[in-house]
């Protein structure tokens, strides 16, 4: 499961939309190494004043790489937390997270990092089973 949801708030999803911050706190709760990596990433780049910031440190365990694929593997929740910390996210392997400013998606740098060139090159031994 990906989300730990309370009662409350999935009683008002059944009868109508949830306000993001709610959504937010319910991700916030459930997946809490996804949530300290992307807002580190996030927080990277609005302190940087750059486009881009990244996160590319191996998650200590499973349970933690499992929080950080569901996080970025669902659309809603990205989008969640894209909309929250004000970034566009990009991913690569299984645990390399980058957060860039949405004026720099299309950019050279956006270019490389979602690119399958950027990939192939960010792969190694170590991380073929992860």
């Amino acid at each position: 499961m990906s989300l730990n949801v309370p009662t409350a708030l999935l009683q008002r999803a059944e009868t109508g939309e949830v306000d993001d911050a709610e959504f937010v706190a319910c991700i916030r709760d459930s997946l809490p190494y996804a949530w300290e990596v992307i807002s580190a990433v996030a927080a990277g780049l609005h302190a940087g004043g750059g486009d881009f910031a990244d996160h590319s440190v191996p998650p200590p365990s499973e349970a933690e790489r499992g929080q950080l694929l569901r996080a970025l593997a669902s659309d809603a929740i990205r989008g969640g937390l894209e909309r929250h910390f004000g970034v566009t996210l990009a991913f690569q392997n299984c645990h390399r997270v980058a957060a860039f400013a949405p004026s720099a998606v299309g950019g050279r740098r956006h270019r490389a990092f979602v690119s399958a060139r950027g990939q192939l090159l960010n792969q190694s031994p170590q991380l073929r089973d992860c």
